[in-house]
């Protein structure tokens, strides 16, 4: 393979300027960057014990706002199934924007609870634009939706929806969508989302199938797999429709979500699955991601003690275009026309000279680039190309860790210049494994409960970023734990603490990290507000049986007033055990928040 020098450049940690990033952080806070912190706790519940706190949403219904008292309450925006301007909330549709149908001709909705329609509704985003609130959720079943509406806003702070307004966000223009999961509001108030579990194109299926079948109307001939597996944004137009991107630029793998720095340049994304990879990219144009380049990070490891703790550096894959990736992928490209292939050794190493040795989400592979834009030369636009149609592989290539496992959300602490990253699982890829060919990065210690990375960061003058992380280390972690023959049985991760962390958001100007799980080592998910100075954690909310605790993001200023949305994804979907959903309970998925807040003494 012939080797672009900057393709392989190493930007190593000793590349980093110690610099403090000053200026407001953009989103989910108040003031990220001020001199002091404003003391914000919660009032704490308890762990689900009877049927009836199983059965439930439970929120804190109290939180103290430098030291005075505020009563906060759950509210519910909507819920899938409900109906508004002739739409019907999570229902999917197919390339032609016609409602998809099962056998029995019932209406596809993205729900999580039976059918094979997925987990359900996973983030939604409030925007601010054109004098009006707007909400844009997405669905991560496969195929996917997206819907958005206005917001109503009472003088006391409460949302509702502005009857009327719903609408569905076409995504046939780019091919369709594809198992949304976790999201963000943009700096500048746009809906930025996510394809996950991008299909395998080496050898399609699972998810797949149901694209295959649903949305293309089952002719496998319209479809292709590097359709799937980008982020995508949707930005509000003047006259309140939806404008729905796929920014093909910033790479394809199984993206959990893209996260905006406080510069409106640089995003962190993290890779959700096993041995996966963690990835940056820097826009060249502020509140633009439709160009920039993107490096994969190196664990350089420094401890293997509990979650560990590395030196980060990053390989640069290159710089590209939206519009240049698009147009291969329009091509309904091949995988033996971004690589060939053959079949390792025992020992994971490869058999002919030429191919490369990796590990990643999809096993043992031995990988030599190919011709892409068949210019009969392999060169460095090939290696652009491969680096974003197979962009966990091409990185394993060049040398990337690609060992993480269950890489869930991130989010910042602005004041501090401390970015956070949630791990459910620390296993697999992390552990130490004796398969030569291939890299060993990451030897820490196994914890099926996960847990939370810190990663510091400052200005990179090679990479031309102020928010380049140099180091990651363990912050707060999950504790396995029996509780048989008692009233917690069922929980196998410490009910005091994590299980399997997963969405995260940083109250920006308090100390107070909000890290929500995606678990069944704990029945009923919980929420977290952690304080990262006093290094507590406090139980803020738990969900129905079975549910999964997705979207707490951060709203700092909405008209005045704060809000932290949390939505409760397929309640009573994951059960075990010859467990019986009980009669009556609502099994929909829910968007919703905690608040709202008055900060306005804070400012």
């Amino acid at each position: 393979m012939k080797r672009n020098p900057l393709s392989l450049a190493i930007l190593m940690a000793s590349a980093v300027t110690l610099v403090a990033c000053n200026g407001d952080d953009g989103q989910d806070g108040v003031d990220g960057t001020s001199a002091y912190t404003h003391e914000v706790s919660f009032k704490e519940i308890a762990p689900a014990i009877t049927d009836s706190e199983k059965n439930s949403l439970r929120t804190t219904d109290e939180a103290t706002v430098a030291g005075e008292d505020q009563t906060l309450e759950y509210r519910t925006i909507l819920a899938t199934g409900e109906t508004d301007n002739g739409e019907t909330y999570g229902l999917v549709k197919d390339y032609q924007d016609n409602a998809i149908k099962f056998e029995d001709d019932s209406d596809y909705i993205c729900n999580g609870t039976g059918g094979g329609a997925g987990s359900g509704l996973d983030h939604f985003s409030i925007l601010q634009k054109n004098n009006k609130l707007y909400m844009v959720s997405q669905f991560e079943c496969g195929p996917a939706a997206m819907y958005m509406n206005e917001l109503e806003q009472s003088e006391a702070g409460e949302l509702s929806l502005k009857e009327g307004t719903l609408q569905f966000v076409s995504q046939k223009d780019e091919f369709g969508g594809w198992v949304h999961c976790a999201g963000m509001t943009t700096p500048w108030n746009s809906h930025l989302g996510s394809e996950e579990y991008e299909p395998n194109a080496k050898s399609p299926s699972g998810y797949y199938d149901e694209v295959t079948l649903r949305y293309w109307g089952g002719d496998a001939n319209l479809n292709n797999p590097y359709y799937y597996g980008w982020t995508p944004e949707v930005q509000v137009n003047t006259d309140g429709t939806p404008n729905y991107i796929k920014h093909y630029s910033m790479g394809r793998f199984a993206h959990e979500l893209a996260y905006v720095m406080p510069d409106n340049k640089t995003v962190y994304l993290s890779d959700d699955g096993g041995n996966v990879g963690l990835f940056m990219f820097v826009a060249d144009t502020a509140e633009d991601l439709s160009a920039g380049t993107l490096y994969a990070a190196k664990w350089n490891q420094t401890s293997g003690e509990g979650l560990g703790e590395a030196v980060i550096s990053w390989i640069d894959l290159g710089h590209t275009t939206n519009a240049a990736v698009r147009a291969v992928v329009a091509e309904k490209i091949a995988f033996t026309d971004v690589f060939d292939f053959e079949t390792p050794n025992e020992d994971g190493s490869c058999p002919t000279e030429g191919f490369t040795a990796i590990y990643t989400a999809n096993g043992n592979e031995c990988l030599q680039l190919q011709d892409i834009n068949g210019d009969e030369t392999i060169d460095s636009t090939d290696e652009v190309l491969a680096s974003r149609l197979e962009t966990r592989r091409f990185a394993a290539m060049m040398g990337a860790t690609t060992e993480f496992n269950k890489e869930e959300g991130i989010t910042f602490n602005a004041r501090d210049n401390k970015l956070y990253v949630a791990m459910s699982k620390v296993s697999g890829g992390m552990e130490e494994n004796s398969l030569s060919g291939v890299n060993d990065d990451i030897t820490v210690e196994y914890n099926k409960c996960g847990g939370v990375y810190a990663l510091a960061v400052a200005n990179n003058e090679s990479i031309g970023s102020d928010y380049v992380a140099y180091n990651m280390k363990g912050l707060v972690a999950g504790t396995p734990v029996s509780y048989s023959g008692t009233s917690l049985e069922g929980n196998s991760c410490d009910v005091e603490s994590l299980a399997s962390p997963d969405n995260v958001t940083f109250l920006a100007g308090t100390d107070v990290l909000v890290i929500g799980e995606d678990t069944s080592y704990h029945p009923n998910d919980m929420v977290w507000a952690y304080d990262v100075t006093k290094k507590t954690l406090t139980r803020i909310a738990t969900t129905p049986y079975g549910a999964e605790s997705t979207s707490p993001f951060w709203h700092k200023d909405v008209n005045g007033f704060g809000y932290l949305t949390l939505t409760t994804q397929h309640p009573f979907g994951e059960v075990s055990g010859g467990y019986v959903t009980p009669e009556g309970v609502d099994t929909r998925s829910t968007a919703g928040y905690i608040g709202p807040f008055d900060f306005s003494n804070l400012k």
